[in-house]
């Protein structure tokens, strides 16, 4: 059964060999109740305490938020996360560049603004910009190639996991809501990618990781009706430059 945030925060905690109250006292707090309170999932941390739980333990935040660990390469340049495994290096490659035999062009989808919209968006695939990944990478995240797709993310509402232009893989064969999971979604032409979690009545609520600055935002299944929702696909892979 995959790990609760609170259970990674105690593993983590647990690994650094640090109680309950000296990870408290660490990040300033005065009673170790908050730290149990977060570990038995009674409460949900802020991203402000998951950033001071990170740096009290001695690892990365995404470590505990998405339970993923970069390389020494990574951490050198870049830093990589993802729901599940991470799957390696991906590389732009131009039109000319011959694929490798286990290689496969995964296409961009893109916003574009529609000439008589009014300033509406559509979200198309492009037809210029695309990476390759490795056919292994996807049989190992159970993903057909011809559902891949990437998509790049805008502003600051999932930092500090993916910062503004970070580039996330897509399986769009995988649309079925799981809670904690990543999504990239259609918003009315706008691309978006949230944390999604079901709700009653077949809505959802979508998270963001600075929740300080972006709140939850939440939709009955008709309200992703008439505010044209649709879920795209599942995040399975993530890069970032920093």
């Amino acid at each position: 059964m995959k790990e609760t945030l609170g259970q990674r925060i105690k593993r983590h905690r647990k690994a650094a060999g640090l109680s309950q109250a000296a990870l408290a006292t660490a990040c300033g707090w005065r009673s170790q109740s908050r730290v149990g309170n977060y570990e038995t999932n009674t409460r949900e941390p802020t991203l402000a305490d998951l950033q001071l739980i990170a740096k009290a333990i001695g690892v990365e935040a995404s470590e505990i938020i998405l339970d993923f660990k970069p390389s020494a390469l990574d951490q050198s340049k870049a830093k990589v996360v993802a729901n599940a495994t991470p799957l390696g290096p991906i590389d732009v490659w131009d039109d000319d560049t011959p694929l490798d035999g286990d290689e496969v062009y995964v296409p961009y989808l893109k916003e574009v603004e529609l000439s008589v919209g009014q300033g509406r968006t559509t979200i198309e695939q492009s037809q210029t910009r695309k990476l390759r990944l490795g056919k292994t990478m996807l049989q190992k995240q159970n993903v057909e190639p011809g559902d891949a797709v990437c998509v790049t993310v805008s502003g600051n509402s999932m930092e500090p996991v993916l910062p503004d232009g970070s580039t996330v893989a897509v399986d769009q064969g995988s649309t079925t809501v799981v809670d904690g999971k990543m999504y990239a979604i259609n918003h009315g032409g706008q691309l978006r990618v949230k944390t999604l979690y079901r709700l009653p009545g077949g809505g959802i609520r979508m998270r963001s990781f600075n929740r300080d600055e972006h709140p939850d935002e939440e939709y009955t299944a008709k309200d992703m009706e008439a505010k044209e929702v649709f879920v795209l696909g599942r995040v399975f892979w993530s890069s970032a430059l920093w």
